[in-house]
């Protein structure tokens, strides 16, 4: 029996094949069946091109029901899908089309003269004249499903590679452990280039054959006129907070609703609260990361605690080394490895063979994680990771900047803000405005300092290494 991820959660919704599987903001409606022939085009269009199993395509493009055929019809032909942030701008691009070197990309039209190198360029309408259908390939589980690209505090980014036995495992366990049921609907809000939005939410509507209520992005009035309609709504923080701020918000609205889930981001307490006085429900909140999907959840029935990730998923081995100390994983979801990189892979794994996520927690008496801080130098904002190196690294690049940090401090909406810390040259004269402008050409908007703060020097160690924890403080005050 093939392990091909598409296969599985195919055969979950074989019999519902004329029920509604997408439905968009403006009211267009796709079946099951038009998902089928959707991605069957997609993947003939591929095989034509003369593309094989392992074969890369990269695809950044817009959130439009294709998107999701071209995800699908990638899997059925045993390809490897790599998703780009559409916010990446031509330098980063360039980068990773460098590294992971794909057969076939699909973009946008303002966007062609980027992928120009890559063999096969296609866009989502290209697929419209090929054949509805298409055998899958059979996969095995080792077999690579995606290719997510993950940076580092070097500021090289990482292909994490994901397997269809990786992301099948947790697609199901997650469908287990938040209790999908028949009739569930879900509101899709979440970008299709993360983690979260491609593999959590669409997964486990997929394995449930649920209607979507597909929308472009977030919008909270969008989100608000479609909750009625909606079992399950699944967030990053930030969404929360933006819903928070609608007086529409309450338990009225919310009385279909069974679920709402939150992650990629650490969750305020006194959003949880809040949410929860506002609405009667009580966010679910879990913990992951690219390179091992869902790791650990609060439960679907039992006790869900504000500043907590809840317990291991089934299946699922977590170990904190220390009281707090580094986390590390072990189980089906934890992937095969960076592309390219077996070096880092090794790092990255112990001995015994478990995965080192860099972030530091803690486990309660009764088996709850917290996660307090975090090993590896990140800034979690809007739900998004943003590496400091890579922006450091451009600042530094700025004529009259001598050197720069960049840090996250707290932000009620976006949970951290990045915020850059810079020392000109002497005689150089720069204001933030025109810092911040020089990076919104070269970086992707997320990843732009919010606040750029001018200092005589940057606070040291005895060994010469920057104290961000020192950054932090003096700017999270200001």
């Amino acid at each position: 029996m093939t392990t091909n991820l598409y296969a599985l959660l195919a055969a979950r919704f074989a019999g519902a094949l004329e029920a509604i599987c997408l439905e968009t903001a403006d009211g267009a409606r796709y079946r099951y069946a038009d998902l089928e022939a959707g991605s069957a085009r997609f993947a003939n269009l591929l095989r034509a091109a003369g593309l094989a199993p392992g074969d890369r395509v990269v695809a950044q493009i817009d959130k439009r029901p294709e998107a999701v055929f071209l995800y699908l019809g990638c899997l059925r032909a045993g390809l490897v899908y790599v998703p780009l942030n559409t916010a990446y701008q031509e330098r980063e691009v360039a980068y990773f089309l460098a590294d992971a070197e794909p057969e076939a990309a699909f973009c946008r039209e303002s966007c062609r003269a980027w992928f120009r190198a890559v063999p096969n360029l296609f866009s989502l309408e290209d697929a419209a004249g090929q054949s509805a259908d298409f055998r899958t390939v059979d996969s095995a589980p080792g077999d690579l499903a995606a290719l997510i690209y993950t940076s580092g505090t070097t500021g090289r980014s990482k292909g994490a590679m994901l397997t269809h036995g990786n992301l099948s495992s947790n697609a199901f366990t997650l469908h287990r452990a938040w209790g999908f049921r028949p009739g569930d609907v879900l509101l899709h809000a979440l970008p299709l280039f993360h983690v979260h939005g491609l593999f959590v939410a669409l997964h486990t509507a997929l394995a449930n054959a649920s209607p979507m209520l597909f929308l472009e992005k977030f919008d909270a009035p969008e989100v608000i006129r479609r909750l009625p309609r909606a079992t399950v709504f699944m967030g990053v923080p930030t969404y929360y907070v933006r819903l928070l701020a609608d007086s529409r918000l309450d338990r009225a609205l919310c009385a279909g609703m069974r679920l709402f889930v939150s992650g990629s981001a650490p969750l305020l307490e006194d959003t949880f609260n809040q949410f929860r006085q506002r609405t009667g429900h009580t966010i679910l909140e879990r913990y992951g990361m690219s390179e091992a999907g869902m790791i650990s959840s609060n439960p679907y029935e039992g006790k869900r605690r504000a500043g907590t990730v809840g317990p291991p998923l089934p299946g699922i081995e977590v170990r904190v080394a220390g009281d707090p100390g580094e986390i590390e994983v072990r189980g089906p979801n934890v992937f095969a490895g960076y592309w390219r990189q077996p070096g880092k892979t090794r790092e990255e794994f112990t001995a015994d063979g478990w995965f080192r996520t860099g972030d530091i927690g803690r486990f309660s008496a009764d088996g709850y994680l917290s996660i307090v801080g975090r090993a590896k130098d990140l800034v979690i904002s809007g739900g998004y990771n943003v590496y400091p190196k890579e922006i450091e690294l451009v600042l530094d690049a700025i004529p009259g900047v001598a050197e720069s940090a960049v840090i996250g401090v707290p932000h009620p909406d976006f949970g951290e803000a990045v915020t850059a810390v810079v020392v000109l040259r002497s005689g150089a004269q720069l204001t933030e405005a025109a810092v911040i402008e020089h990076l919104k050409s070269r970086l992707a908007n997320f990843k732009v300092p919010k606040r750029v703060h001018f200092v005589a020097e940057l606070p040291r160690n005895a060994m010469g290494k920057v104290q961000k924890n020192v950054l932090r403080e003096t700017f999270t005050r200001a």
